[in-house]
């Protein structure tokens, strides 16, 4: 079976053929870094996460770009409301490179938390303003541009596939439709849809970064920072742009018009700018409700932390329904995934007779398709990675993948090695650290075993004696003793507790 992909662009599963054959090239929209991440938005990277690993899996080397957006957000997608960056910063009483260092590296603990790979490349606005102008500047040279109020806007009449991302007619479209409560509309673009390249002092007198450019001292819009910066580090045309489903209508749909119209002739007889498009669906609340900053209606990942949830129970509860479908979350739910998440870490823990076992598998790094390489397993150890792949393959079936875990650890036809490797190989993909965290099961419990619950007591070695006394007893069948010893160690408050591993004693 080979990979397929959703393309949003078209509305179909495709069969995925990368530009460069074994070499995958792909782009996801990073935070607007205002704000702590909701976990709404850590969907998405948790979606981006698979994709990644899958690609390694199947033997793909990849170049993932993400870029970090500390300039240009404004409030509203379609260039108007506040700058989130400055509006923050004011209500901080700090600086807008404070704000963004701070919610930065905020984001990427969410990120290490979950468990989430970084990407081959960060790359943030405020260090591709250059990049910005120079694209910019070709979309002015292919007549794209117009001037107005003192800012530089896209004129998206001047691009006759604008909205075919989501499936819009230009002229149906209108200001703000289906996405706020209040239209606000910009009196210096020519059509609604029009949005900002550059923006000038005339429109923010008090703006916090400004750079010359071309068209005056300003800043650029929120869109052209993802077409300038995919396009430096991947190529005019690379495989695969991600996001959120919400960004289809605007941004998404804008980076399309404003990367293509920057094409020569030339350029663009080589195909689109980007060939697959992926999008993953919002998390919602009870009642139905998406999560938003500018509501204030969020939970973060600390928020769950707080509340006894391992960052990783996140992870599994998403990893419960595919990325293409909308999750309702609830504290049940999530209640439900750290309980099924303990339950699955318990279970590869009894795999394992030692830690040490389960710590050495989990150090155990694959490289790109070696954990999806059957050479050297079982006939059925090969199938279940087989199936597993499968799953992958068709449109990242991250539940099934999960489900293929647990079926693999209750399997009879397979050792215990057989199924730690089994493990091992299909959490490269599914992140959970379950050797890790198993491991970690198994070394609490031979901690406990180590440790001596009667050092200190006085009697301790007489009551051992007497013990084992009564074991010896025991095995000799001298059923008298053994009770007359036991009465013996009751009378002097001491139970005595017959387990697996043998007698164990207690002061009552």
């Amino acid at each position: 079976m080979a990979l397929k992909l959703y393309n949003t662009m078209g509305r179909k599963l495709e069969e995925f053929k990368p530009l460069k054959e074994g070499f995958v090239g792909f782009y996801g929209c990073g935070p607007t870094v205002y704000n702590y991440a909701h976990i709404g938005n850590l969907r998405a990277y948790v979606f981006l996460d698979t994709l990644d690993r899958t690609l390694t899996f199947l033997g793909y080397d990849k170049k993932h770009v993400m870029n970090i957006t500390d300039v240009g957000h404004l409030s509203g997608d379609s260039d108007d409301g506040e700058d989130k960056m400055v509006k923050t910063a004011e209500e901080k009483h700090q600086s807008v490179m404070e704000i963004a260092k701070f919610y930065t590296d905020a984001f990427f603990n969410d990120i290490d938390r979950l468990n989430i790979i970084r990407p081959d490349v960060v790359c943030k606005a405020t260090e591709h303003i250059p990049e910005m102008i120079e694209l910019i500047k070709k979309l002015e040279a292919n007549g794209h541009t117009y001037m107005a109020g003192g800012n530089l806007y896209y004129d998206v009449s001047t691009y006759k596939d604008y909205g075919k991302l989501a499936n819009l007619q230009l002229d149906e479209l209108k200001e703000g439709a289906g996405r706020r409560k209040e239209v606000v509309i910009d009196e210096n673009k020519k059509n609604p849809q029009d949005f900002a390249l550059w923006f000038t002092k005339s429109k923010f007198e008090n703006q916090a970064l400004l750079w010359d450019s071309p068209w005056g001292k300003g800043y650029p819009g929120w869109h052209i920072e993802c077409s300038a910066m995919s396009m430096k580090y991947l190529g005019q045309h690379f495989d695969i742009h991600t996001g959120g489903i919400d960004h289809v209508p605007v941004h998404h749909t804008n980076e399309i018009a404003q990367s293509e119209g920057s094409f020569s002739a030339e350029e663009a007889a080589k195909g689109p700018w980007v060939n697959y498009w992926m999008h993953n669906e919002f998390l919602v609340l009870q009642g139905a409700t998406k999560m938003s900053k500018s509501s204030g209606n969020f939970l973060t990942l600390q928020s769950l932390v707080d509340k006894g949830y391992d960052a990783l129970d996140y992870r599994f509860f998403l990893l419960g329904a595919h990325y293409r479908k909308q999750i309702l979350f609830s504290w049940d739910a999530m209640d439900g995934a750290k309980k099924s998440r303990e339950v699955l870490v318990g279970r590869v823990a009894k795999l394992a007779e030692k830690s040490d076992v389960l710590k050495a598998a989990a150090a155990k790094v694959y490289a790109k398709g070696q954990a999806s390489d059957v050479s050297g397993l079982s006939e059925k150890a090969a199938e279940y990675i087989g199936k597993f792949r499968d799953a992958m393959e068709n449109d990242l079936l991250a539940p099934v993948g999960l489900s293929m875990i647990q079926k693999v650890i209750k399997e009879n036809a397979l050792s215990n090695e057989e199924k730690i490797e089994l493990v091992a190989r299909m959490d490269t993909v599914i992140g959970l650290k379950l050797l890790e965290k198993a491991s970690l099961v198994l070394e609490e419990e031979e901690k406990k075993a180590s440790i001596n619950p009667h050092e200190g007591d006085p009697e301790a070695a007489e009551i051992d004696a007497l013990v084992a006394e009564r074991t010896e007893a025991k095995k000799a069948k001298n059923f008298a003793r053994c009770d007359e010893i036991r009465d013996i160690l009751k009378a002097r408050g001491i139970t005595i507790i017959d387990t697996p591993k043998g007698p164990e004693w207690k002061r009552d």
